[in-house]
């Protein structure tokens, strides 16, 4: 157990540390006096008043094609729980299709279009097989998330929504970066495409802003559906002297949580808050709030706004984020961590509140491996 006094030089040492590399001024905060949000007033960040009665909206429908069925507590659970709410809180009807991957996509959206709903929601579907549809059938409104076009189409019944992950991966990429004990750390992604790395472009970034001599693994599943191959990945990269991994994997990410705690290593969460899945082994997730998407897909057609084209948000607008962020306040590491961890996420904390505000004011640029890519 440290002394306060060693407390006392390690945020010293850690503070000329991130100076030293000109990166993220994050320790020049006082953190003796780092007031976390999450812990004032806490009662009053309860959800005290009732929830309102939901309209009547039940002549208004949508259906939502998931890429894969549901139960990966991340990606599609999150897409799912959005049209969950929608259903609920906006009384519209809806359905939730599960399919059992690509080859499924393009039956799934076409059995959907003769139910005539008023919206159609695709998550995860190729950019050929919207095109195709979209086209085919101009009465009929669509809605796509995570659906990458080389050039934005112009179909007066498509709107396009993505979700920018590479700033609050680079926030994770910070957590990462102050508290690894080797100085070595990596990401496990599914697929080695510009989705994917847009996240561990950035968490990379963000590691290397707070740790310059960091060495960074990469590994790819081959898929989102594959926890066995990922945690054999992953028990590779702990083998090699890495004890943080980020996973950015889908279904296949639960083997990368596995293998962290089964060899007493860490790892970070992705899309959803998955902190609670292995105490003390999650430090944090970043995530990306598809649910927020899919309830403004449909609630775009229930109050007029609907329009085709692409929306791209991310950090600023509260789309992307981190599960210890206000509104998530996940504290399981706080509570369950290794001791000599825990001491550390105040001046963590600190340093990401610093680094995100240097992001959203362009002080910080943090690159977006979408636009690299094109």
């Amino acid at each position: 157990m440290l002394k306060r006094i060693g407390v006392l030089s390690l945020l010293s040492l850690m503070l000329v540390a991130v100076l030293a590399v000109g990166a993220v001024p994050a320790l020049a905060q006082d953190t003796s006096t780092y007031v976390d949000p999450c812990m004032t007033d806490a009662a009053a960040m309860e959800a005290t008043a009732e929830m309102t009665p939901a309209p009547d909206n039940s002549k208004i429908s949508f259906e939502i094609i998931l890429p894969n069925p549901r139960g990966d507590r991340s990606f599609i659970d999150s897409a799912a729980a959005g049209a969950e709410r929608a259903i609920a809180e906006l009384g519209v009807s809806g359905k939730i299709i599960e399919t059992a991957g690509e080859q499924e996509h393009d039956a799934a959206i076409r059995r959907a279009v003769q139910d005539k709903p008023n919206l159609i929601i695709t998550i995860a579907v190729g950019s050929d097989t919207i095109d195709e549809i979209v086209s085919e059938f101009p009465d009929q409104k669509f809605g796509a998330q995570e659906t990458f076009f080389p050039e934005t189409p112009d179909y007066p019944n498509l709107a396009l929504f993505n979700i920018l992950t590479h700033e609050n991966s680079y926030l994770a990429g910070i957590a990462a970066g102050m508290l690894t004990r080797t100085k070595h750390v990596g990401a496990v992604g599914g697929l080695d495409t510009p989705g994917i790395n847009l996240f561990i472009v950035g968490f990379e970034e963000g590691v290397k802003s707070v740790c310059a001599d960091c060495k960074l693994d990469r590994a790819y599943v081959g898929g989102f559906s594959d926890p066995v191959k990922a945690k054999e990945l992953a028990n590779g990269l702990y083998q090699g002297g890495a004890d943080i991994l980020y996973q950015v994997a889908g279904r296949s990410g639960e083997g990368v949580l596995e293998a962290a705690k089964d060899t007493g290593n860490f790892a970070i969460g992705v899309d959803s808050n998955q902190d609670d899945l292995y105490p003390g082994t999650v430090i944090l997730s970043a995530m990306k709030r598809v649910d927020n998407a899919v309830f403004s897909f449909v609630n775009s057609v229930v109050d007029g706004t609907y329009a085709p084209g692409l929306t791209t948000v991310g950090l600023k607008e509260g789309f992307a984020g981190l599960s210890w962020d206000v509104g998530v306040c996940s504290r399981t590491f706080d509570k369950s961590g290794p001791a000599d961890m825990v001491e550390k996420l105040p001046a963590v904390r600190a340093a990401i509140d610093a680094a995100r505000e240097k992001i959203l004011s362009g002080e910080i640029k943090v690159t977006n491996a979408l636009e690299a890519s094109s």
